[in-house]
């Protein structure tokens, strides 16, 4: 099997993948093999210091495009309405598989053990 080099994924690299698939930590590990700022598209969607309370909008939408514009960064996430511009301007794009037993063992271990501290975590802990 062939590997990719990394450097021919660019240097605007998005990851989609489904919940607790580990795109969050890819993003940051990534972000720093290629020396840019690893973005996650939830804290970007949701008010730091709440229990997962959306911004709005229009709010999202504006932090996720000006992060978009940078020459180099790595991006996780989906939403699904916000990809056509992402997809515009990204270099590379990474999709995330996993079997559904790997992903709610992640989902138990980040639930239950690693509740401080996540990467990808929003700020405050989702505790209001």
């Amino acid at each position: 099997m062939d590997v990719l080099p990394l450097s021919a994924l660019g240097e605007r690299i998005m990851i989609c993948g489904p919940s607790n698939s580990g795109k969050s930590t890819l993003a940051v590990a990534l972000a720093g093999k290629i020396g840019a700022e690893p973005f996650h598209i939830d804290l970007f969607r949701h008010l730091p210091n709440t229990n997962w309370e959306e911004r709005p909008d229009e709010e999202f939408h504006a932090l996720h495009d000006a992060a978009i514009l940078g020459d180099r960064w790595v991006m996780d996430g989906n939403y699904s309405s916000l990809m056509p511009q992402r997809f515009a301007r990204a270099t590379g794009i990474i999709l995330l598989g996993d079997s559904r037993w790997a992903n709610f063992r992640r989902y138990l271990w980040r639930t239950l053990l690693q509740k401080r501290n996540r990467v990808g975590a929003l700020a405050g802990n989702g505790t209001a």
